[in-house]
């Protein structure tokens, strides 16, 4: 692959994934939307709920499980840990086993798990800041829907 190509959501070494995936679309092309792609798996781990909360917890340094899951709240023990091993295994966080009695496990994001915290981190700014247009706008839409039925 060229320097300065990249992978489309389609799989398929392009310049510029946004612009071809808007040509592939408008000319009736689906298939970068269904068919298995890296991209996709990076963009569907990071577009989790649970796992944006750890990211965004862990970016103001180490807890242990149980702090996170009491930061969290609503998350179940299960779910939790699928969450931080899948991000372990993404790289994102890692995980450190201290050898004392009860087992002590802290968990802490990467260089590449913090640079992801950083958009995140953004896009919670964005969120915040537009969050009453966001509302309004769905209560205008609300109003429409209602009114069609």
């Amino acid at each position: 692959m060229q320097e300065g190509t990249f992978t489309s959501l389609g799989d398929c070494a392009v310049t510029d994934p946004w612009n071809d995936l808007s040509e592939l679309l408008a000319a009736g092309d689906r298939s970068a939307l269904t068919e298995p792609c890296p991209v996709r798996d990076v963009l569907d781990r990071i577009g989790d709920k649970w796992s944006v909360l750890v990211i965004a917890l862990l970016g103001d340094g180490p807890m242990r499980f149980m702090e996170l899951k009491r930061a969290i709240g609503l998350v179940s023990q299960r779910m939790l840990t699928q969450t931080v091993r899948a991000l372990e295994r993404d790289g994102l966080v890692t995980r450190t086993v201290h050898p004392v009695v009860p087992p002590r496990v802290d968990y802490e994001l990467t260089d590449v798990g913090r640079g992801l915290q950083g958009i995140l981190a953004q896009l919670a700014h964005w969120s915040f800041a537009h969050r009453d247009d966001v509302a309004a706008a769905r209560a205008r839409y609300d109003r429409l829907v209602d009114a069609e039925v």
